[in-house]
C-alpha cells in the first residue's frame, strides 16, 4: 500500500456511514437489551459491550482464571474479536463497537460493525482489485467489499478455555478477471499473563493489568490454478479499531537507516504538520479522532512493532505482527494504472468529520498486511498479529513503553504540546 490513493478503506466506511454523527462518548443506550439495567452499566465499560453485543450474538467471551482479562469473538460478524478488557467487566472496553451498524439497513458496499481486530483481504484497488468488478471505473459507487470479510457468517471449528478456531470458504473475481477460490482460517488466542513478558520481553509490574490475544490468519488457494503476478494475489489484512481520547498518539518505530520515503502521509490530503512528527526512528501521530487522516510504511522501513497512548485512561496498546522487509506488498490504490506489486507493511488510521458534517466514529486505527500470496493449488499462507492492553501505574507503563516502542510517554505526550 505504498503511494495509496485517497480513496481506500476508510474513506469508503466514512462515505457509507457519513450520515452518522459522533459516538464520542459512548452514550448510546438504546440497542441494549430492555431487561439489562441500563442504569448501572456506565457507557465505555466492558460490561455494556458485551451486553449490547450479546443482544445480537451469541458471542464467545474467552477470559483468565480470575476475570480481569477478557477478550469477545464472534463468528457471526466475520471472526472479529470485538473488544477486550484488563480490568473485568468494569474494566475500560478497549475496542471501538459501531453500535448503529446493527440495527441498520444493509449496506450495499460496507456493513462497519466495528472491532478491535478483524480480517480483510487486499487489495482494496488496482489492476488485481477485490473490491471492484472487472471493467468498472475506481470509484465508491463501483466499490463493494466481499461478502465473506463483510456480512457472512463464519464456522466455529473449534472453541477452548483460551483459543476459538474459525473457517470461512469462498470464491471471488478479482478486477483482472481472475477467479480466485480461497479458504481462510483465524485462530483467536487469549493469551496468558505469563506469555507477555516473554513475546514482548518486558516486565509487567504489579500495578499494571493487562490483556492480550493473538490472531494467526491463514489463506489458502483452494483452487486448481497458481496465484501470481500475471493472475494476481490476494493479502491478508488486519485492522484494530480502538476508541480515542483528546491526546490519544500513535507510535510507529521506523528503521531510520532504510532509503526511501519514510511514511505516504496524504492519503486523505497531506496530514498537518501539527499531527504527525518524525524523530529519531520514531513516528508519533496524533489520533484523537478529530481530524481525518491515513498513513502508510513501506516494509523496508516498518518494524514489527508499534501502538499507542491514551493518558486519559492510562492506556499502552502494542501491536505485534509478522513483517517481511523483502516481500511483495501490494498497492491498494483506487486505480489500475499504477505498479501493482509495491505497496505498504503498516498503516494507521485517524478519524475525523467529513466535508459534510457526518462521522462514522470517532475511532483510530492500527493495520499490518501480509505479502501477497502467491500461492499454488493447496498452498497457504500465514499472518501472526497480536494485540497487547497495558493499564495502570504510569512509572510502570513508561518502562513498557521503553522496552517495546523505543521511547517514554513523557516523550510521546510531550510531541504534539
Amino acid at each position: 500500500m505504498k503511494k495509496l490513493t485517497r480513496f481506500l478503506l476508510i474513506p469508503a466506511m466514512a462515505l457509507a456511514a457519513c450520515g452518522q454523527q459522533s459516538d464520542k462518548k459512548r452514550t448510546d443506550t438504546t440497542a441494549l437489551d430492555t431487561t439489562t439495567n441500563v442504569a448501572a452499566i456506565p457507557n465505555g465499560t466492558f460490561a455494556y459491550d458485551l451486553a449490547f453485543l450479546q443482544k445480537h450474538d451469541s458471542v464467545i467471551v474467552l477470559k483468565s482464571s480470575d476475570g480481569k482479562a477478557q477478550v469477545v469473538i464472534s463468528p457471526k460478524y466475520q471472526a472479529k474479536v470485538f473488544t477486550s478488557t484488563a480490568e473485568g467487566d468494569s474494566g475500560r472496553s478497549f475496542g471501538w463497537v459501531n453500535y448503529k451498524t446493527f440495527t441498520a439497513k444493509p449496506d450495499e458496499h460496507m456493513n462497519a460493525f466495528g472491532g478491535e481486530d478483524r480480517l480483510w483481504l487486499g487489495p482494496e484497488g488496482g489492476k488485481f482489485s477485490l473490491y471492484f468488478k472487472p471493467g468498472t471505473k475506481m470509484e465508491f459507487a463501483n466499490w463493494h467489499t466481499p461478502p465473506a470479510i463483510d456480512s457472512e457468517p463464519w464456522t466455529l471449528v473449534s472453541k477452548k478455555d483460551n483459543e476459538v478456531v474459525m473457517s470461512k470458504g469462498t470464491q471471488m473475481l478479482n478486477y483482472a478477471n481472475t477467479p480466485l477460490k480461497i479458504k481462510l482460517d483465524r485462530a483467536v488466542q487469549l493469551l496468558a499473563a505469563a506469555d507477555i513478558p516473554k513475546l514482548l520481553n518486558i516486565t509487567v509490574g504489579d500495578k499494571v493489568n493487562a490483556v492480550a490475544f493473538s490472531t494467526t490468519n491463514t489463506i489458502t488457494n483452494a483452487g486448481d490454478k497458481a496465484w501470481d503476478k500475471t493472475t494476481g494475489a490476494p493479502c491478508l489484512w488486519n485492522l484494530d479499531m480502538f476508541s480515542p481520547s483528546e491526546k490519544t498518539i500513535i507510535v510507529v518505530p521506523y528503521n531510520d537507516k532504510a532509503a526511501g520515503k519514510v511514511a505516504t502521509t496524504d492519503y486523505f490530503g497531506q496530514i498537518p504538520p501539527d499531527r504527525v512528527k518524525y524523530s529519531k526512528g520514531i513516528l508519533l501521530f496524533k489520533a484523537d479522532g478529530r481530524s481525518r487522516g491515513k498513513l502508510g510504511m513501506p516494509p523496508n522501513r516498518a518494524k514489527n512493532i508499534n501502538g499507542s497512548y491514551d493518558p486519559e485512561h492510562k492506556v499502552l496498546t502494542i501491536t505485534f505482527y509478522d513483517i517481511n522487509p523483502n516481500g511483495t506488498y501490494l498497492n491498494q490504490e483506487w486505480t489500475p494504472d499504477k505498479p501493482p506489486f509495491t505497496g505498504d507493511a503498516v498503516n494507521a488510521y485517524n478519524d475525523g468529520p467529513l466535508a459534510t458534517g457526518g462521522q462514522m466514529g470517532p475511532f483510530y486505527e492500527i493495520e499490518s498486511v501480509s505479502p501477497a500470496a502467491f500461492l499454488k493449488p493447496g498452498s497457504s499462507l500465514m499472518h501472526k498479529h497480536s494485540v497487547f492492553h497495558f493499564t495502570g501505574d504510569e512509572s510502570q507503563l513508561n518502562d513498557i513503553a521503553l522496552k517495546t516502542l523505543g521511547i517514554s510517554l513523557k516523550d510521546i505526550q510531550a510531541a504534539f504540546k
